[in-house]
């Protein structure tokens, strides 16, 4: 079944760490965004910002949400890793081309360019292919649900 290949993985510290960093690092931005959390706006300030401010598609605005923060939470409890992080990958892309791409590489540590680079997103895209390619890991929910579909 196409369902066991998306969630199988193997019993891997390396995807383990991988994912667990990808959600922990991740988790803080949709906290933001979702429940203004961490200095974040909420959802509905959020949503606004996106569509009348950056002019996204409402769509688009709330899949930004929902990926950074059901996507985190997902990838911290291990569970369809690999399609959250395709997810995310493809998210980060589009972060780069749209906002970042114009700022170079390096991030705005000392607040002398105009805006971020890119070097968080690649760092975020990275471990997402990762987790893509090897699946959850150790402790991942994926495990258990394939072999509760294999029974």
């Amino acid at each position: 079944m196409m369902i066991n290949k998306i969630l199988n993985t193997e019993s891997n510290w390396g995807a383990l760490v991988a994912r667990l960093t990808l959600g922990i690092v991740l988790f803080p931005h949709g906290a933001q965004k979702m429940l203004g959390w961490f200095g974040g706006y909420g959802f509905t300030a959020t949503m606004d910002a996106f569509t009348n401010q950056m002019h996204l598609p409402w769509i688009v605005a709330f899949a930004v949400i929902m990926i950074e923060f059901l996507g985190s939470i997902s990838l911290i409890l291990g569970f369809a890793s690999r399609l959250w992080s395709l997810a995310i990958a493809g998210l980060f892309t589009g972060i780069i081309f749209t906002n970042h791409l114009e700022h170079g590489f390096f991030m705005n540590w000392f607040g002398n360019q105009a805006g971020e680079g890119y070097e968080y997103a690649l760092l975020i895209i990275g471990l997402a292919i990762s987790v893509l390619i090897s699946g959850g890991g150790k402790k991942a929910l994926d495990t258990q649900l394939v072999n509760s579909l294999n029974k």
